[in-house]
């Protein structure tokens, strides 16, 4: 099993920052980076875990985007896992595009039981 794992998107319309309203440029949004890179580092963990009924949740995530990339290239997110600590996956995430590295930076997931977490959520905003 590696500790390494890799997602790759084609940039199109909906993943630049003017449609994601996160900036007015026509350039790969930060949310759309940060999705890709969350989501090789759930996947990893995915691998790791290895038990239908656990998953995870991103806890904290923290990158500098550094680079613009335009609509139509590719771009890939890599995670790593740097440790793991009981329920807690610490990851170091990159993102590039045809011409380097457009993004890094580090993230956490924690293990949950799906179904108790799913519940928990659902019932947040029950009356008591």
């Amino acid at each position: 099993m590696s500790n390494t794992l890799t997602k790759s998107l084609h940039v199109e319309e909906q993943d630049l920052a003017c449609a994601m309203g996160s900036g007015s440029l026509a350039v790969l949004a930060t949310p759309a980076v940060v999705a890709l890179m969350e989501n090789a580092a759930a996947a990893l963990a995915d691998e790791i875990l290895a038990d239908e009924t656990l998953t995870t949740v991103g806890t904290m995530i923290s990158i500098e985007h550094t680079s613009p990339t335009p609509i139509a290239a590719d771009i890939t997110a890599t995670a790593v896992l740097t440790s793991r600590e009981g329920r807690f996956f610490h990851f170091d995430v990159t993102a590039s595009d045809e011409k380097g590295e457009i993004a890094k930076g580090t993230h956490t997931r924690v293990s949950v039981k799906a179904d108790r977490f799913q519940e928990k959520a659902d019932r947040k905003f029950d009356e008591v």
